[in-house]
């Protein structure tokens, strides 16, 4: 990594159609904070969401090409989309929060208020920070399989036609639940053993916020070279419903029908119903087909964030050793 230039031009881009749609406000925003600090900044709106990918990979070359930074002013899919193409550049990577959960700048810290961003981005440096890979995607989140993506595709598909609330997502989740309850037969290998489960979902994590809220105990493990893997022994759909609750509640590691465990590297080959070729898979909330085998992993060469550096450097406590094994099936 180069030696990160405190005067270093901004690259914006701004995805219009994240969060409230507010961008004019965003741009002006972003207009009056680079005046005042004198900081050279070019924006780039992005008003399909399509496009992201390939304008990314255009800019890049001019951030490249002057040593500067790439920002992206969006929620955690358009900033999923943006790190598909820096990731492994070596280019300086930023975030102005303009979504709906914001998973990924919460975690490291990063205002959700954009005024206060900007002042991240103006006067804080960038950090590495730790980015997980199912088949060579990234996911600065979560990735699954299963139940899960399922639940995101019915929650998508009700969002489009009655709006987006924490409501409609509820019921969505509630109707895959009861409508589209499958099993899967895995066989993971996990440090050149392997074990075969029977689950409804897999899900692995890369946020500790996200792991912390649900009430996951691995949430120190994540982000020193291990990702957090989540799996729901078979239940009926009654005692699904229980889990989501829990969940929501910040209980979900109690319940007993949930097995979780820490790891840098597994592959996951689905042998029930079929042995498939493809697979659907969620990353950051977008569904997709993989082949398989699927192999999850810390991506080798983390994102360079402009983050905030913490005030004071705290000691965390002794964490308790991480699950090694995998569970069996049941």
């Amino acid at each position: 990594m180069s030696e990160f230039k405190s005067d270093s031009k901004f690259f914006i881009m701004l995805n219009a159609k994240s969060g409230n749609n507010d961008h004019e406000n965003t741009q002006q925003k972003i207009k009056s904070a680079m005046q005042a600090a004198g900081r050279e900044y070019e924006l780039i709106l992005i008003d399909d969401a399509a496009k992201l990918q390939q304008i990314a990979k255009e800019t890049l070359k001019q951030v490249l090409a002057c040593d500067g930074v790439l920002v992206i002013a969006g929620g955690d899919g358009a900033i999923n989309a943006v790190s598909q193409v820096v990731a492994g550049s070596g280019c300086k990577f930023g975030v102005l929060p303009h979504g709906t959960f914001n998973y990924f700048s919460r975690t490291h810290r990063i205002p959700g208020d954009t005024d206060e961003a900007l002042q991240v981005l103006i006067n804080d440096a960038p950090e590495p920070v730790q980015t997980g890979v199912v088949n060579e995607r990234i996911f600065l989140v979560n990735a699954s399989v299963g139940l899960y993506p399922e639940i995101l595709e019915e929650r998508e598909t009700n969002k489009r036609r009655y709006g987006r609330s924490r409501f409609v997502a509820f019921m969505s989740g509630i109707v895959s639940i009861f409508s589209r309850q499958r099993l899967m037969r895995l066989t993971i290998v996990h440090q050149g053993q392997s074990r075969d489960v029977v689950t409804q979902t897999l899900f692995v994590g890369n946020n500790a916020l996200q792991m912390e809220q649900v009430g996951i105990p691995l949430v120190d493990a994540i982000g020193k070279d291990r990702l957090a893997a989540v799996m729901l022994k078979p239940v009926s759909a009654l005692k699904m419903l229980g889990i989501m609750l829990r969940s929501i509640a910040g209980r979900l590691g109690e319940a007993p029908s949930v097995d979780s465990f820490s790891f840098s590297n597994i592959t996951i080959k689905p042998t029930l119903p079929r042995r498939l070729k493809r697979i659907k898979v969620a990353t950051d909330g977008e569904i997709l087909w993989m082949n398989t085998p699927l192999e999850f992993r810390v991506w080798p060469d983390s994102l360079l964030l402009i983050k905030p550096r913490p005030a004071v450097e705290t000691q965390s406590p002794a964490l308790e050793p991480a699950l090694e094994a995998v569970p069996e099936a049941a």
